[in-house]
């Protein structure tokens, strides 16, 4: 089964993917490896996601903001190379969690999106991640996520 028949199975949609400015692309290939912009995760019901984990949003929430980078970085390595089937590994991710001083719960909230990326990609979908408390991400949203495919 390819990685868009796993979605489909799952009743997971891909996003339509836009750059957000004229200088940035969704990814970048060189050599075997294609590296996302970072992600962050769509409205919820309408509402922009705003606000930092462990004070607008609980662990639980966190993943599921994670859970929708990761379909967003999907969506992403599907604009750039045409098919997922391409991705032969994931590489590395780096998570950056919006959170509240002293939170140590950031590798909880990604889980969400490794969970995800193993779910859809199989064994490929394992990877290398790190998974940081930061101060602040643009527009406030709880979590940005960044990855790196190794293709065929």
């Amino acid at each position: 089964m390819t990685p868009e028949e796993t979605l489909q199975q799952r009743g997971i949609e891909l996003p339509e993917v836009r750059s957000l400015h004229p200088a940035m692309a969704p990814g970048v290939i060189t050599g075997n490896l294609l590296y996302l912009s970072g992600a962050t995760p769509p409205d919820r019901d309408g509402q922009p996601w705003s606000g930092r984990v462990g004070e607008t949003y609980t662990v639980e929430e966190g993943y599921e903001a994670a859970r929708l980078c990761a379909i967003q970085q999907l969506a992403q390595a599907k604009a750039v190379l045409g098919e997922l089937s391409r991705i032969t590994r994931v590489v590395k991710v780096l998570g950056m969690v919006n959170c509240v001083p002293g939170f140590g719960q950031t590798p909880q909230v990604m889980h969400g999106f490794s969970e995800l990326l193993l779910d859809v990609l199989g064994e490929r979908g394992c990877h290398a991640r790190s998974a940081i408390g930061v101060q602040a991400l643009p527009a406030n949203v709880p979590i940005e996520v960044e990855t790196i495919f190794e293709i065929a």
